[in-house]
């Protein structure tokens, strides 16, 4: 069932309109499990925006009660996310939370997630996989994966400076104000869109900031091979290569320029899928 068909709203009262949005792809098999785990209340609605799956994702979202979104083209992770916020947007959505619906991510924390929002401590919570690197490790994330996350998150910490113990993760909460500031809908439509993103955020001046969240590597959990792996890892850094030379006024990057009136009134015309 939904998760807002619970009282219970979690650790702390919580006053402003929770939407959980799930960017979903032959997820069938792990979709109930994710929602399962999400605290009663700590939502007000859960949408799916299934990108064309060939297994039975949206039959079973359904069937919880969800919320979904039937794109007419596999458009990629990036397209995908850009209808997840449209629709959240659309439906009034004080705070936007993606959660992927393969159980990879632990969604029991939502709640812990959202009340950071809440408190104004943040505009935007990542959930990070790195705390130890044995606890990486040991939850199976790869090896090579692991030391490229080490060397990236590095990288863009120097250069954006922030302090993040991971920019790679496919847990996050957003404050509305990011998402209608932000000109997300420039970016990629693949799998770099959501480092764009958390640079987009850096630039237009969002805090950011990151809470442990425990994650489970299995052969139904979605990850990208080694050479989509490699090319979103060089665009990540092509991106933050981008910033740099904005910030020092060498190159100006369209992705970090500010909507035209003529972009929000696209975007908020839109169609879902």
């Amino acid at each position: 069932m939904p998760a807002s068909d619970s009282a219970s709203p979690g650790p702390w009262p919580r006053s402003s309109k929770v939407i959980v949005v799930m960017p979903a792809y032959n997820a069938a098999t792990t979709l109930e499990k994710t929602v399962q785990d999400i605290p009663p209340g700590s939502a007000d609605e859960i949408i799916v925006v299934d990108d064309c799956s060939k297994d039975r994702t949206v039959e079973v979202a359904k069937k919880l009660g969800l919320t979904v979104i039937q794109r007419e083209s596999n458009g990629g992770y990036g397209a995908n996310q850009k209808t997840c916020y449209r629709e959240a947007l659309a439906r009034g959505a004080d705070i936007v939370a993606m959660i992927h619906p393969d159980y990879q991510y632990d969604s029991r924390l939502l709640p812990y997630v959202v009340g950071f929002l809440e408190a104004g401590i943040c505009d935007v919570v990542l959930g990070s996989r790195i705390r130890t690197r044995r606890e990486a490790l040991e939850c199976g994330m790869p090896t090579y994966k692991y030391f490229a996350n080490r060397f990236m998150t590095m990288v863009e910490n120097l250069v954006l400076g922030q302090n993040l113990s991971e920019w790679h993760t496919g847990y996050r909460a957003y404050k509305r104000e990011v998402l209608e500031r932000l000109p997300f809908e420039r970016n990629s439509d693949d799998f770099v869109f959501d480092s764009q993103f958390l640079v987009q955020c850096v630039h237009f001046g969002f805090r950011i900031g990151d809470v442990p969240v425990p994650v489970r590597y299995m052969p139904e959990a979605s990850s990208i091979n080694l050479r989509r792996s490699t090319r979103y890892g060089l665009e990540t850094m092509g991106m933050v290569g981008r910033f740099a030379l904005h910030r020092m006024g060498l190159w100006k990057s369209h992705l970090l320029a500010e909507q035209t009136e003529e972009e929000i009134r696209k975007r908020e015309a839109a169609p879902a899928g």
